[in-house]
């Protein structure tokens, strides 16, 4: 789904980790001082390559979700390999000190009907956004972090769901998401909203 239904003025700030990890301290320590807790769907090999970072992650008060092992399509993936892709990170994530279980964001967003009915099997929910920032993209893609702001209001209604990454650009290095989010989080509070994690679809 892309927003949480019947949420109110409500906004679910998510994080995709599956480059590397540059700017997850910026993200915490930015989260840490204005009370916002976030989700952060994890893929197995960000999770190995990273576990003291899941557990930072949690120790903070944040929701974890899964994003696959290796971040592939899904829709080119057999049933099986769909399932090795969500235990596999599964296991990962697990190990890191985190259960990521049901939510589960798809690579790319790439989905139809069987991938979903797989997904659903495993007992996970699936998890698209409302607006993705674009940050990933970086100043080499002719974004800024004026633009992440803009497009993170630009979608603003009771229950969006709004997707960043943890990454930095591998061009140019840049963390827009990161560098937005202070602003992202005063501007989305002036206009009477308040945040919540993903679990609020579960409900």
């Amino acid at each position: 789904m892309e927003v949480i239904p019947n949420a109110g003025r409500v906004v679910a700030l998510t994080f995709d980790g599956g480059a590397n990890a540059a700017a997850l301290p910026s993200i915490l320590r930015t989260l840490n001082q204005t009370g916002v807790r976030a989700t952060f769907f994890l893929t197995g090999t960000w999770a190995a390559a990273n576990p003291s970072a899941v557990a930072e992650i949690v120790a903070a008060g944040h929701r974890v979700g899964n994003h696959s092992m290796t971040h592939p399509n899904f829709t080119a993936l057999s049933n099986a390999l769909i399932a090795d892709q969500l235990t596999g990170a599964q296991g990962a994530i697990l190990a890191g000190g985190a259960d990521p279980r049901p939510l589960f964001r798809f690579p790319s967003g790439d989905r139809d009907a069987r991938t979903i009915a797989a997904v659903n099997s495993l007992g996970y929910v699936s998890v698209r956004w409302t607006v993705d920032t674009l940050g990933w993209k970086g100043t080499s893609g002719g974004i800024s972090a004026q633009t992440v702001l803009d497009r993170a209001l630009g979608g603003l209604q009771p229950g969006e769901i709004i997707l960043m990454h943890l990454g930095s650009n591998p061009d140019d290095t840049t963390t827009l998401d990161a560098d937005a989010l202070p602003q992202i989080i005063s501007r989305i509070s002036q206009a009477g909203y308040g945040f919540t994690t993903l679990d609020a679809l579960l409900g």
